[in-house]
């Protein structure tokens, strides 16, 4: 059986959960990442040397670590064929690059947002550094709510791994106690999104 490291609080995580849903892939999770230690432990860091979550393992042995290069190879791998992961080399470049903009681009003011006002003590806190983050997380957003007018996800008609990708940060963005300018076309993607079971289960409860 597939086994994944990591904690289920993880965002990383949450993508490799939620697809494993999408897909019915059976797995067994084991916690390792933040209150939980292990990442820096001898073993853990030979499967991974980040020491960061999640990591898979497969019963032969086989290894992959980096969420979103985790999610590319389940689908294409556990499901081929499947549009959630497109074979329509056009289509999966839209999807690949769109998983690249959520590491690349978004993470990094999103994750200063959520940090704040979710993980570190008010005393501690710094405004200045959230505030701009959360508005360039805006522009960000606004940026996705154009792409979604007419669209019912994020690469057309068919729910992809971008859409898990950039599902969880949404989640976020939408839950946060934060000023958010009315972004329909995301909102409306946002709430199809709460009706997978995936995201259900995995990605849209209380932040922690």
């Amino acid at each position: 059986m597939l086994r994944i490291w990591g904690r289920a609080n993880s965002s990383n995580v949450m993508k490799v959960l939620w697809l494993c849903e999408e897909l019915g892939l059976p797995f067994e999770r084991i916690d390792a990442g933040g209150a939980f230690g292990r990442t820096r432990e001898p073993d853990y860091l030979a499967k991974n040397p980040n020491a960061l979550v999640p990591t898979i393992e497969e019963p032969d042995g086989f290894v992959l670590w980096e969420s979103n290069a985790i999610l590319r190879y389940l689908a294409r791998g556990k499901a081929p064929g499947n549009p959630i992961y497109p074979a329509d080399l056009r289509l999966a470049a839209d999807c690949n690059r769109w998983m690249d903009w959520q590491l690349g681009t978004l993470n990094r003011p999103m994750t200063t947002v959520f940090f704040t006002y979710v993980r570190i003590p008010e005393a501690d806190r710094d405004w200045p550094a959230t505030h701009k983050a959360r508005a360039e997380a805006e522009q960000l957003w606004a940026m996705l709510d154009g792409h979604l007018a007419g669209r019912a996800f994020i690469t057309g008609e068919d729910f992809t791994l971008a859409d898990i990708a950039l599902g969880i940060y949404a989640h976020r963005w939408f839950v946060m106690p934060i000023e958010r300018a009315p972004m329909p076309a995301l909102e409306a993607w946002y709430q199809r999104l709460l009706t997978r079971p995936g995201c259900a289960k995995y990605a849209s409860g209380p932040l922690s």
